[in-house]
């Protein structure tokens, strides 16, 4: 597939099958693309391998790894290991003590620094309002507002080109991220979806995410590759 390198775009990715799904679509449009993960302060470096690997796998131009401290703020238990990661479901009702306060607007505006300075006019998140775990930051309704910032606040934006924020899994199950992967080649095996994994990159397979991921899997239809610790 022939790239564009007139036509780039910054891809977070953060190890998972959301973002590797997000990768592989970007690539499949032609997009040269930089990809960028964050060592935040999370429970688990696991995924950072992964992403490194993804990043490769798909031949990305560029990957980073941007250190950004969160767990200094905490107020996650993705971020402060004295809150214990959620193992019995969340309540759909409430924002489960997983969200990391913030952590969206922070990534998409290093990604949105990062965008100004390659020459992309899209930055791809793979947001999901459908199949997710309840985060505000996950909505459309702020990846829209963050976009119409994102071109308030940036020299390109106020020059005229307008920079996209792009969430080609918004509206997606699951189920149908991991079949649009599958057919686009995405190699599950090197993405981890878990909030504790081991140090091994083994998934717990008791969190919310594990339990959406396995669940995506049985209704896709596909077997699931992951390593999972029970």
């Amino acid at each position: 597939m022939h790239v564009n390198a007139s036509k780039k775009a910054v891809i977070l990715l953060s190890g998972g099958l959301d973002s590797a799904t997000v990768l592989a679509i970007a690539k499949s449009e032609g997009y040269e693309c930089h990809t960028i993960s964050f060592d935040y302060g999370q429970r688990h470096r696991a995924e950072l391998d992964f992403a490194a690997a993804l990043a490769k796998q798909q031949g990305a131009a560029s990957h980073r790894v941007v250190q950004v401290d969160m767990s200094q703020i905490g107020g996650s238990a993705l971020t402060d290991s004295s809150i214990a990661v959620p193992v019995d479901g969340v309540d759909k009702n409430q924002i489960p003590v997983t969200y990391v306060p913030a952590r969206n607007t922070v990534f998409l505006s290093y990604a949105l620094a990062l965008a100004e300075v390659l020459g992309a006019n899209d930055i791809f998140i793979g947001v999901n309002a459908v199949d997710y775990s309840g985060y505000p930051d996950c909505r459309p309704e702020f990846i829209e507002a963050f976009e119409k910032m994102a071109n308030l606040a940036t020299k390109v934006g106020v020059e005229g080109q307008h920079l996209h924020i792009r969430t080609p899994l918004i509206a997606m199950t699951k189920a149908e991220i991991i079949q649009t992967g599958s057919r686009l080649g995405v190699d599950y095996s090197l993405t981890v979806s878990c909030y504790q994994a081991d140090s091994e990159g083994r998934a717990c397979g008791v969190c919310d995410s594990c339990r959406l991921r396995k669940q995506g899997f049985a209704d896709a239809g596909l077997s699931d590759p992951t390593r999972y610790q029970v």
